[in-house]
Protein backbone atom coordinates (compact mmCIF):
# COMPACT_ATOMS: atom_id res chain seq x y z
CA UNK A 1 0.00 0.00 0.00
CA UNK A 2 1.30 3.80 -0.97
CA UNK A 3 0.47 6.50 1.19
CA UNK A 4 1.88 9.35 -0.40
CA UNK A 5 2.91 13.13 0.53
CA UNK A 6 2.93 15.72 -1.66
CA UNK A 7 4.39 19.16 -1.85
CA UNK A 8 3.50 22.01 -4.13
CA UNK A 9 3.06 25.52 -4.23
CA UNK A 10 -0.78 25.16 -5.17
CA UNK A 11 -3.85 23.20 -4.28
CA UNK A 12 -3.84 23.13 -8.47
CA UNK A 13 -0.16 21.63 -8.56
CA UNK A 14 -0.51 19.23 -5.38
CA UNK A 15 -3.64 17.69 -7.44
CA UNK A 16 -1.78 17.45 -10.64
CA UNK A 17 0.79 15.51 -9.24
CA UNK A 18 -1.11 13.09 -7.72
CA UNK A 19 -3.09 12.42 -10.68
CA UNK A 20 -0.03 11.92 -12.87
CA UNK A 21 1.91 10.24 -10.03
CA UNK A 22 -1.21 7.84 -8.61
CA UNK A 23 -3.71 8.01 -11.08
CA UNK A 24 -7.42 10.04 -11.55
CA UNK A 25 -8.92 7.89 -8.87
CA UNK A 26 -6.69 8.78 -5.70
CA UNK A 27 -7.65 9.50 -2.88
CA UNK A 28 -7.10 12.82 -0.42
CA UNK A 29 -6.48 11.68 3.10
CA UNK A 30 -5.42 14.82 4.61
CA UNK A 31 -4.35 18.35 3.53
CA UNK A 32 -2.31 21.16 5.34
CA UNK A 33 -0.53 24.79 4.45
CA UNK A 34 3.05 24.54 4.88
CA UNK A 35 5.51 26.98 4.99
CA UNK A 36 6.23 26.94 0.73
CA UNK A 37 2.80 25.62 0.04
CA UNK A 38 0.60 22.96 0.72
CA UNK A 39 1.03 19.50 1.58
CA UNK A 40 -1.43 16.67 0.53
CA UNK A 41 -1.59 12.56 1.73
CA UNK A 42 -3.16 10.50 -0.96
CA UNK A 43 -3.16 7.08 -1.91
CA UNK A 44 -5.06 4.66 -4.18
CA UNK A 45 -8.37 3.62 -4.64
CA UNK A 46 -7.18 0.32 -4.33
CA UNK A 47 -5.00 0.64 -1.21
CA UNK A 48 -8.10 2.40 0.60
CA UNK A 49 -10.59 -0.92 0.34
CA UNK A 50 -7.39 -2.32 1.24
CA UNK A 51 -6.89 -0.35 4.35
CA UNK A 52 -11.26 -0.43 4.96
CA UNK A 53 -11.23 -4.10 4.84
CA UNK A 54 -7.91 -4.76 7.41
CA UNK A 55 -5.49 -5.96 4.95
CA UNK A 56 -2.76 -3.61 6.18
CA UNK A 57 1.05 -4.43 5.59
CA UNK A 58 2.22 -6.47 8.65
CA UNK A 59 5.45 -3.80 9.40
CA UNK A 60 2.52 -0.60 9.88
CA UNK A 61 3.43 1.53 12.72
CA UNK A 62 1.60 0.29 16.26
CA UNK A 63 -0.94 2.98 17.20
CA UNK A 64 -0.21 4.95 19.85
CA UNK A 65 -2.78 4.54 23.01
CA UNK A 66 -5.47 7.28 22.78
CA UNK A 67 -4.86 10.38 24.50
CA UNK A 68 -7.75 11.70 27.30
CA UNK A 69 -9.86 14.81 25.34
CA UNK A 70 -9.01 17.84 26.89
CA UNK A 71 -11.45 20.08 27.88
CA UNK A 72 -10.64 22.91 25.55
CA UNK A 73 -10.21 20.28 22.69
CA UNK A 74 -12.10 19.80 19.35
CA UNK A 75 -13.98 16.84 18.53
CA UNK A 76 -11.92 14.04 16.21
CA UNK A 77 -13.17 14.14 12.73
CA UNK A 78 -13.74 11.24 10.55
CA UNK A 79 -11.81 12.16 7.15
CA UNK A 80 -11.77 9.16 4.21
CA UNK A 81 -12.30 6.36 7.05
CA UNK A 82 -9.64 7.72 9.29
CA UNK A 83 -9.88 9.85 12.59
CA UNK A 84 -8.49 13.40 12.09
CA UNK A 85 -7.50 15.87 14.53
CA UNK A 86 -8.94 19.04 14.80
CA UNK A 87 -6.36 20.35 12.90
CA UNK A 88 -6.77 18.31 10.46
CA UNK A 89 -10.47 19.36 10.00
CA UNK A 90 -9.84 23.08 9.47
CA UNK A 91 -6.82 22.34 6.97
CA UNK A 92 -9.65 20.28 5.46
CA UNK A 93 -11.98 23.38 5.44
CA UNK A 94 -9.18 25.41 3.96
CA UNK A 95 -8.38 23.76 0.90
CA UNK A 96 -12.18 22.50 0.18
CA UNK A 97 -12.18 26.72 0.52
CA UNK A 98 -8.59 26.95 -1.63
CA UNK A 99 -10.73 24.67 -4.25
CA UNK A 100 -13.53 26.23 -4.21
CA UNK A 101 -11.89 29.47 -5.16
CA UNK A 102 -10.37 27.52 -8.31
CA UNK A 103 -12.71 26.05 -9.33
CA UNK A 104 -14.56 29.48 -9.58
CA UNK A 105 -11.81 30.81 -11.25
CA UNK A 106 -11.77 27.73 -13.88
CA UNK A 107 -15.25 28.47 -14.43
CA UNK A 108 -15.14 32.65 -15.19
CA UNK A 109 -12.24 31.64 -17.70
CA UNK A 110 -14.33 28.80 -19.38
CA UNK A 111 -17.37 31.43 -19.36
CA UNK A 112 -15.52 33.95 -20.91
CA UNK A 113 -14.02 31.43 -24.03
CA UNK A 114 -17.63 30.33 -23.99
CA UNK A 115 -19.12 33.67 -25.01
CA UNK A 116 -15.89 34.63 -26.91
CA UNK A 117 -16.86 31.56 -29.34
CA UNK A 118 -20.52 32.19 -28.96
CA UNK A 119 -19.90 36.10 -30.02
CA UNK A 120 -17.92 35.10 -33.06
CA UNK A 121 -20.11 32.76 -34.26
CA UNK A 122 -22.79 35.10 -33.78
CA UNK A 123 -20.80 37.80 -35.70
CA UNK A 124 -19.75 35.71 -38.47
CA UNK A 125 -23.79 34.65 -39.31
CA UNK A 126 -24.93 37.99 -38.91
CA UNK A 127 -22.04 40.55 -38.73
CA UNK A 128 -24.32 43.52 -38.12
CA UNK A 129 -25.24 42.32 -34.76
CA UNK A 130 -21.80 44.49 -33.87
CA UNK A 131 -23.11 47.79 -35.77
CA UNK A 132 -26.24 47.47 -33.17
CA UNK A 133 -24.33 46.64 -29.99
CA UNK A 134 -22.20 49.65 -30.66
CA UNK A 135 -25.43 52.14 -31.30
CA UNK A 136 -26.78 50.56 -28.01
CA UNK A 137 -24.01 51.17 -25.75
CA UNK A 138 -24.00 54.96 -27.73
CA UNK A 139 -27.32 55.27 -26.96
CA UNK A 140 -26.47 54.75 -22.98
CA UNK A 141 -28.66 51.65 -22.86
CA UNK A 142 -26.75 48.34 -20.60
CA UNK A 143 -24.66 45.95 -21.96
CA UNK A 144 -27.55 43.47 -20.17
CA UNK A 145 -30.25 45.01 -22.17
CA UNK A 146 -28.00 45.03 -25.37
CA UNK A 147 -27.02 41.15 -25.39
CA UNK A 148 -31.08 40.51 -23.89
CA UNK A 149 -31.62 42.48 -27.61
CA UNK A 150 -29.47 40.46 -29.76
CA UNK A 151 -30.52 36.97 -28.01
CA UNK A 152 -33.71 37.59 -29.80
CA UNK A 153 -32.57 39.42 -33.22
CA UNK A 154 -33.76 37.17 -36.30
CA UNK A 155 -31.17 35.38 -37.96
CA UNK A 156 -29.43 37.11 -40.95
CA UNK A 157 -30.50 40.51 -40.25
CA UNK A 158 -28.39 43.52 -41.76
CA UNK A 159 -27.71 46.43 -39.94
CA UNK A 160 -31.13 48.63 -40.77
CA UNK A 161 -33.31 45.69 -40.62
CA UNK A 162 -31.93 45.30 -37.00
CA UNK A 163 -32.06 48.45 -35.88
CA UNK A 164 -35.78 48.80 -36.84
CA UNK A 165 -36.42 45.27 -35.23
CA UNK A 166 -34.98 46.50 -32.01
CA UNK A 167 -36.44 50.07 -31.72
CA UNK A 168 -39.89 47.65 -32.39
CA UNK A 169 -38.69 45.44 -29.36
CA UNK A 170 -37.46 48.06 -26.99
CA UNK A 171 -40.99 50.46 -28.24
CA UNK A 172 -42.87 47.08 -27.00
CA UNK A 173 -41.72 47.01 -23.71
CA UNK A 174 -41.25 50.53 -22.87
CA UNK A 175 -43.93 50.86 -20.43
CA UNK A 176 -45.87 54.46 -20.49
CA UNK A 177 -49.35 56.03 -19.20
CA UNK A 178 -51.85 54.79 -21.44
CA UNK A 179 -54.00 57.92 -21.26
CA UNK A 180 -53.72 61.28 -19.90
CA UNK A 181 -57.14 62.43 -20.41
CA UNK A 182 -58.20 59.04 -18.16
CA UNK A 183 -55.74 60.89 -15.81
CA UNK A 184 -57.47 64.08 -15.79
CA UNK A 185 -60.68 63.06 -15.69
CA UNK A 186 -59.69 60.64 -12.46
CA UNK A 187 -57.90 63.34 -10.77
CA UNK A 188 -57.03 62.34 -7.17
CA UNK A 189 -53.61 62.89 -5.03
CA UNK A 190 -50.68 63.01 -6.37
CA UNK A 191 -46.97 63.44 -4.99
CA UNK A 192 -43.91 63.96 -6.64
CA UNK A 193 -40.62 62.60 -5.05
CA UNK A 194 -37.26 62.14 -6.03
CA UNK A 195 -33.56 62.98 -5.55
CA UNK A 196 -32.47 67.14 -4.84
CA UNK A 197 -32.32 69.10 -8.25
CA UNK A 198 -34.38 66.67 -10.28
CA UNK A 199 -37.08 69.51 -10.67
CA UNK A 200 -39.96 68.31 -8.48
CA UNK A 201 -41.23 72.05 -8.06
CA UNK A 202 -41.33 72.96 -11.41
CA UNK A 203 -42.42 69.82 -13.00
CA UNK A 204 -45.27 70.23 -10.29
CA UNK A 205 -46.21 73.78 -11.89
CA UNK A 206 -46.45 72.08 -15.64
CA UNK A 207 -48.90 70.04 -14.46
CA UNK A 208 -51.17 72.60 -12.36
CA UNK A 209 -51.33 74.35 -15.39
CA UNK A 210 -52.42 71.33 -17.68
CA UNK A 211 -55.08 70.96 -14.91
CA UNK A 212 -55.95 74.37 -14.67
CA UNK A 213 -56.49 74.36 -18.20
CA UNK A 214 -58.80 71.29 -18.11
CA UNK A 215 -61.03 72.13 -15.31
CA UNK A 216 -59.98 75.52 -13.73
CA UNK A 217 -58.23 76.74 -11.36
CA UNK A 218 -61.08 75.84 -8.38
CA UNK A 219 -60.48 72.46 -8.50
CA UNK A 220 -57.15 72.17 -8.02
CA UNK A 221 -54.79 72.74 -4.55
CA UNK A 222 -51.13 72.44 -4.14
CA UNK A 223 -49.49 71.30 -1.18
CA UNK A 224 -45.48 71.33 -0.02
CA UNK A 225 -43.56 69.33 2.30
CA UNK A 226 -40.53 71.51 1.41
CA UNK A 227 -39.57 72.77 4.81
CA UNK A 228 -35.60 72.40 4.53
CA UNK A 229 -34.44 74.56 1.82
CA UNK A 230 -34.09 78.52 2.13
CA UNK A 231 -37.75 79.66 0.13
CA UNK A 232 -38.86 76.31 -0.44
CA UNK A 233 -42.29 76.86 -0.55
CA UNK A 234 -42.18 80.24 -1.86
CA UNK A 235 -41.34 79.28 -5.44
CA UNK A 236 -44.37 77.04 -5.74
CA UNK A 237 -46.42 79.84 -3.92
CA UNK A 238 -45.28 81.91 -7.03
CA UNK A 239 -46.19 79.77 -9.43
CA UNK A 240 -49.39 79.43 -7.23
CA UNK A 241 -50.14 82.79 -7.47
CA UNK A 242 -49.52 82.74 -11.60
CA UNK A 243 -52.22 79.65 -11.85
CA UNK A 244 -54.69 81.29 -9.57
CA UNK A 245 -54.01 77.89 -7.25
CA UNK A 246 -53.92 78.15 -3.49
CA UNK A 247 -50.68 76.45 -1.80
CA UNK A 248 -50.66 74.88 1.32
CA UNK A 249 -47.55 74.14 3.62
CA UNK A 250 -47.62 71.11 5.45
CA UNK A 251 -44.82 69.67 8.17
CA UNK A 252 -46.03 66.31 9.39
CA UNK A 253 -48.51 63.52 8.72
CA UNK A 254 -50.78 65.19 10.76
CA UNK A 255 -51.04 68.43 8.72
CA UNK A 256 -50.84 66.47 5.71
CA UNK A 257 -53.89 64.48 6.94
CA UNK A 258 -55.89 67.65 8.21
CA UNK A 259 -54.97 69.30 4.54
CA UNK A 260 -56.11 66.47 2.48
CA UNK A 261 -59.45 65.91 4.46
CA UNK A 262 -59.71 69.70 3.69
CA UNK A 263 -59.32 69.57 -0.02
CA UNK A 264 -61.39 66.31 -0.13
CA UNK A 265 -63.44 67.97 -2.57
CA UNK A 266 -60.55 69.39 -4.82
CA UNK A 267 -60.61 67.60 -8.36
CA UNK A 268 -57.00 67.18 -7.86
CA UNK A 269 -53.94 67.81 -5.47
CA UNK A 270 -50.64 67.86 -6.30
CA UNK A 271 -47.98 67.71 -3.44
CA UNK A 272 -44.27 68.85 -4.22
CA UNK A 273 -42.56 66.62 -1.71
CA UNK A 274 -38.67 67.99 0.10
CA UNK A 275 -36.05 66.59 -2.20
CA UNK A 276 -33.91 63.77 -0.54
CA UNK A 277 -31.13 61.83 -1.72
CA UNK A 278 -31.66 58.02 -2.45
CA UNK A 279 -29.45 57.62 0.31
CA UNK A 280 -30.63 59.03 3.06
CA UNK A 281 -32.09 56.99 5.68
CA UNK A 282 -35.29 59.23 6.10
CA UNK A 283 -36.78 58.31 2.76
CA UNK A 284 -38.85 55.47 4.40
CA UNK A 285 -40.11 58.27 6.80
CA UNK A 286 -41.59 60.28 3.89
CA UNK A 287 -43.36 57.38 1.85
CA UNK A 288 -44.67 56.42 5.14
CA UNK A 289 -45.90 59.97 5.82
CA UNK A 290 -47.61 59.89 2.28
CA UNK A 291 -48.95 56.51 2.77
CA UNK A 292 -50.23 57.11 5.93
CA UNK A 293 -52.92 59.46 4.81
CA UNK A 294 -56.76 59.00 4.83
CA UNK A 295 -56.80 59.90 1.38
CA UNK A 296 -54.79 57.82 -1.22
CA UNK A 297 -51.73 59.09 -2.55
CA UNK A 298 -50.37 58.25 -5.63
CA UNK A 299 -46.80 58.59 -5.90
CA UNK A 300 -44.69 59.66 -8.98
CA UNK A 301 -40.70 59.37 -8.69
CA UNK A 302 -38.99 61.88 -11.14
CA UNK A 303 -35.99 60.72 -12.89
CA UNK A 304 -32.88 62.59 -14.21
CA UNK A 305 -32.13 61.95 -17.71
CA UNK A 306 -28.79 63.16 -17.20
CA UNK A 307 -27.98 60.47 -14.50
CA UNK A 308 -25.78 57.33 -15.04
CA UNK A 309 -27.50 54.42 -15.24
CA UNK A 310 -26.03 52.89 -11.91
CA UNK A 311 -27.25 56.07 -10.04
CA UNK A 312 -31.10 55.90 -11.39
CA UNK A 313 -31.25 52.05 -10.78
CA UNK A 314 -30.22 53.01 -7.07
CA UNK A 315 -32.78 55.51 -6.82
CA UNK A 316 -35.71 53.85 -8.26
CA UNK A 317 -34.58 50.73 -5.60
CA UNK A 318 -34.77 53.31 -3.19
CA UNK A 319 -38.14 54.25 -3.43
CA UNK A 320 -39.54 51.44 -4.08
CA UNK A 321 -37.53 49.71 -1.06
CA UNK A 322 -39.28 52.75 0.95
CA UNK A 323 -42.70 51.90 -0.58
CA UNK A 324 -42.53 48.29 0.25
CA UNK A 325 -42.26 49.72 4.39
CA UNK A 326 -44.47 51.86 3.75
CA UNK A 327 -47.24 51.26 1.25
CA UNK A 328 -48.41 50.37 -2.00
CA UNK A 329 -46.02 50.44 -5.01
CA UNK A 330 -44.93 53.83 -6.96
CA UNK A 331 -47.61 55.06 -9.65
CA UNK A 332 -45.38 55.88 -12.46
CA UNK A 333 -42.36 57.82 -13.30
CA UNK A 334 -41.60 61.21 -14.73
CA UNK A 335 -38.62 61.65 -16.61
CA UNK A 336 -37.10 64.95 -16.41
CA UNK A 337 -33.66 67.50 -17.89
CA UNK A 338 -34.14 65.58 -21.61
CA UNK A 339 -32.97 68.91 -22.94
CA UNK A 340 -29.51 68.08 -21.29
CA UNK A 341 -28.64 64.60 -21.78
CA UNK A 342 -26.86 63.46 -24.58
CA UNK A 343 -27.49 59.28 -24.24
CA UNK A 344 -30.94 59.01 -23.42
CA UNK A 345 -30.77 54.90 -23.16
CA UNK A 346 -29.75 55.10 -19.40
CA UNK A 347 -33.31 56.05 -18.01
CA UNK A 348 -34.51 54.13 -20.62
CA UNK A 349 -32.82 51.33 -19.49
CA UNK A 350 -33.88 52.06 -16.21
CA UNK A 351 -38.05 51.93 -16.34
CA UNK A 352 -38.11 48.94 -18.65
CA UNK A 353 -35.83 47.10 -16.36
CA UNK A 354 -38.43 48.26 -13.46
CA UNK A 355 -41.35 48.30 -15.48
CA UNK A 356 -42.14 51.55 -14.29
CA UNK A 357 -44.28 53.25 -16.38
CA UNK A 358 -43.56 56.53 -17.54
CA UNK A 359 -46.21 59.39 -17.27
CA UNK A 360 -44.56 62.86 -18.80
CA UNK A 361 -41.40 63.93 -19.78
CA UNK A 362 -39.77 67.38 -19.45
CA UNK A 363 -37.34 69.66 -21.45
CA UNK A 364 -36.94 72.35 -20.21
CA UNK A 365 -37.67 75.21 -17.46
CA UNK A 366 -40.52 76.42 -19.41
CA UNK A 367 -44.36 76.36 -17.72
CA UNK A 368 -45.77 74.20 -18.85
CA UNK A 369 -44.95 73.90 -22.30
CA UNK A 370 -41.94 72.01 -21.53
CA UNK A 371 -43.56 69.23 -20.02
CA UNK A 372 -45.30 66.13 -22.69
CA UNK A 373 -46.96 63.44 -22.42
CA UNK A 374 -44.64 60.26 -22.78
CA UNK A 375 -44.18 58.97 -26.65
CA UNK A 376 -42.81 55.69 -26.77
CA UNK A 377 -41.74 56.06 -30.75
CA UNK A 378 -40.34 59.99 -29.73
CA UNK A 379 -38.07 58.45 -26.91
CA UNK A 380 -37.29 55.24 -28.73
CA UNK A 381 -35.88 57.48 -31.85
CA UNK A 382 -34.35 60.35 -29.85
CA UNK A 383 -32.63 57.38 -27.85
CA UNK A 384 -31.07 55.89 -30.94
CA UNK A 385 -29.88 58.81 -32.82
CA UNK A 386 -26.77 59.06 -30.56
CA UNK A 387 -23.73 59.57 -32.96
CA UNK A 388 -21.66 56.26 -32.57
CA UNK A 389 -18.17 57.69 -33.74
CA UNK A 390 -16.41 59.86 -31.72
CA UNK A 391 -17.24 58.96 -28.28
CA UNK A 392 -14.60 57.61 -25.83
CA UNK A 393 -17.84 55.68 -23.91
CA UNK A 394 -18.31 53.56 -26.44
CA UNK A 395 -16.14 50.01 -27.03
CA UNK A 396 -14.80 49.46 -30.39
CA UNK A 397 -15.76 46.63 -32.63
CA UNK A 398 -12.86 44.62 -30.88
CA UNK A 399 -14.20 45.48 -27.45
CA UNK A 400 -17.50 44.17 -27.82
CA UNK A 401 -17.01 40.27 -26.74
CA UNK A 402 -15.91 41.62 -23.26
CA UNK A 403 -19.57 43.68 -23.01
CA UNK A 404 -21.92 40.71 -23.56
CA UNK A 405 -21.42 37.82 -21.36
CA UNK A 406 -24.76 37.12 -19.46
CA UNK A 407 -27.89 38.44 -19.38
CA UNK A 408 -29.43 40.10 -16.50
CA UNK A 409 -32.18 37.85 -14.92
CA UNK A 410 -33.95 41.48 -15.09
CA UNK A 411 -34.69 41.22 -19.06
CA UNK A 412 -35.94 37.59 -18.86
CA UNK A 413 -38.67 37.26 -21.18
CA UNK A 414 -38.15 40.40 -22.76
CA UNK A 415 -37.76 41.39 -26.54
CA UNK A 416 -39.50 38.06 -27.60
CA UNK A 417 -41.52 38.52 -30.16
CA UNK A 418 -44.53 40.27 -30.66
CA UNK A 419 -47.60 38.90 -29.54
CA UNK A 420 -50.64 38.44 -31.66
CA UNK A 421 -52.21 40.97 -29.79
CA UNK A 422 -49.57 43.46 -30.25
CA UNK A 423 -49.56 44.00 -26.41
CA UNK A 424 -45.75 44.60 -25.00
CA UNK A 425 -44.40 41.08 -23.50
CA UNK A 426 -43.26 41.69 -20.11
CA UNK A 427 -42.31 38.18 -19.32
Amino acid sequence: MKIRKFFAGTCRDALRQIREEIGPDAVVLSNRSVANGVEIVALAEEDLDALAGGDMPTHRPRPRPAQPIQPAAAAPVAVAGLTASAHDAAAASAFAQSMMGELQSMRGLLEEQVAGLVWNDKQRRSPAQGEILRTLLAAGFSAQLGRALLEHLPEGSDRDAGLDWVKNALKRNLPVMPNEDELMERGGVYALMGPTGVGKTTTTAKLAARCVMRHGAEKLALLTTDSYRIGGHEQLRIYGKILGVTVHAVKDATDLRLALTELRNKHMVLIDTVGMSQRDRTVPEQVAMLCGAETPVQRLLLLNATSHGDTLNEVVHAYRSASAEGGSDLAGCILTKLDETTNLGSVLDTVIRHRLPVHYVSTGQRVPENLHVADRQFLIDTALSAPVTGSPFVPAEEDLMAVVRGVDPNYSGLFAPAQPSGEACFG
